[in-house]
C-alpha cells in the first residue's frame, strides 16, 4: 500500500469523484451533484471541502469570479488503489480473490461481464505460462 496517499472518508471520496469527473467545480456544483444521491446541507459540503483543502486532497483555484473553483490534488488511480488495498486488507483479510468472488456472487453478472472476465483470466494465464 502506498503510505503517502491520504485515506479519504466515504464522504470525501464522493466529493473527489465529482471533482475527477467535472473539475474544476464550484462548491455549489459539488453540492448539487451530492444532492442527487442524498440530502446534504450546503454548509456541510462547504465545510467538508474546506477540510479536504486543509488535508491537501483538493485545492482552490483563485479566479476573478466571485465563486471559487476546486480541483482534486489526489490522483484517481492512486486513491482507488489505496481504497482497494484498505478494503481487501480489512474486510477480506488480504485476499483479493475472496473479494472478487464475493462481488461476483452478490450481483447479477451479465453474459458480457462473464465473457470479459474469462478473457482477462485467459490473458493472465498466458502471462504465467
Amino acid at each position: 500500500m502506498e503510505a503517502d496517499v491520504p485515506k479519504p472518508s466515504d464522504a470525501e471520496v464522493e466529493i473527489l469523484c465529482i471533482l475527477w469527473d467535472h473539475e474544476p467545480a464550484s462548491v455549489r456544483f459539488v453540492h448539487e451533484e451530492l444532492c442527487k444521491k442524498k440530502q446534504v446541507g450546503y454548509t456541510t459540503t462547504l465545510k467538508q471541502m474546506q477540510r479536504m483543502q486543509e488535508k491537501e486532497m483538493i485545492r482552490r483555484i483563485d479566479s476573478d469570479e466571485k465563486t471559487h473553483a476546486y480541483e482534486a490534488i489526489l490522483q484517481r488511480d492512486a486513491t482507488r488503489n489505496s481504497l482497494f488495498d484498505r478494503l481487501v486488507d480489512t474486510a477480506f483479510r488480504g485476499s483479493a480473490m475472496d473479494m472478487v468472488l464475493h462481488a461476483i456472487g452478490r450481483s447479477t453478472t451479465s453474459p458480457e461481464e462473464i465473457q470479459a472476465l474469462k478473457a482477462w483470466l485467459d490473458k493472465m494465464e498466458g502471462k504465467t505460462l
